[in-house]
């Protein structure tokens, strides 16, 4: 089907467009301009200058912050596929309906409500402290690796609701549809279900990730000198928090980039379906 444009409402569509945009330019400019003036000329910016944007402890704290840095990314890179797999495995252990596997639904539901009901750093505690203190013989007792179990025990938790929430949104029909196939049940779930589920909580799962990246942070409390742990050392034995600032930037270089493509995720997914309505 070829679809006809009229010439004269594509010039007022880009016209209007231009305009918009100009608009938006000029608005962002007075509002951002204006904030950067009343910043600037406030008393105490010399101080706010001199303790958070100091260029000298910005230079001596960078090693050490990237050290740190290159630890938090570990902690993330390892703890995510592995949130992955346990937070799809209790979302398909909670979708199971068979009566002889009740026990399995049972324990998955009460791992998700349990460990939903405990903050994280009260989990990091439990773990980091609590169990090298029960002195089990062949288990370590490093604290890095008991606080990226704990994270990984309560990011799991979060990410299965949002798995379970995609095969949910799956219709029963493609179920039923692999199974007239000649699928089996697993067939049907790994083949037909689960890539309609995941391509569904692709954003939602990212925003998680988002946050596990910063909640990484939570490990120093354990003694890991982690990005945040290294810059609260150099902040706390020179008085100049500036290596805050910085490693914050670096939590940005992460976190921005995973927050683009989240949000180019959904706008596919969106561009997709209203493709799909469109064709009906």
């Amino acid at each position: 089907m070829t679809l006809v444009t009229d010439p004269a409402r594509e010039t007022v569509i880009r016209k209007k467009r231009r305009r918009d945009l100009l608009i938006a330019s000029l608005s962002t400019v007075v509002v951002f301009g204006a904030a950067v003036v009343v910043i600037l000329q406030s008393p105490g910016w010399p101080a706010v200058k001199e303790s958070f944007l100091n260029p000298v402890d910005a230079r001596r704290a960078f090693p050490s912050l990237v050290d740190g840095f290159w630890l938090t990314l570990k902690l993330f890179l390892t703890a995510e596929p592995v949130v992955l797999l346990v937070a799809l495995l209790i979302a398909v252990l909670r979708g199971l309906t068979a009566p002889i596997l009740a026990p399995l639904r049972i324990v998955a539901t009460l791992y998700t409500d349990i460990v939903r009901g405990i903050p994280t750093i009260l989990l990091i505690f439990l773990f980091g402290f609590g169990i090298p203190a029960l002195n089990l013989q062949g288990v370590t007792n490093e604290p890095l690796f008991w606080g990226w179990a704990a994270l990984v025990v309560s990011y799991s938790a979060y990410v299965s609701e949002v798995f379970r929430a995609g095969l949910e949104s799956v219709h029963p029909s493609q179920a039923a549809a692999a199974r007239a196939l000649g699928l089996n049940r697993y067939q049907g779930l790994r083949h037909v279900v689960l890539p309609q589920a995941t391509r569904r909580v692709i954003p939602p799962l990212l925003n998680d990730f988002i946050s596990l990246q910063k909640d990484t942070a939570l490990v120093s409390f354990l003694g890991p000198i982690e990005l945040m742990s290294a810059a609260a050392i150099y902040a706390n034995s020179k008085f100049n928090y500036t290596p805050y600032i910085v490693a914050s930037l670096f939590f940005i270089l992460l976190t921005v980039p995973m927050t683009r493509y989240a949000d180019w995720i959904a706008a596919r997914q969106r561009q997709r379906s209203q493709s799909s309505g469109a064709g009906l």
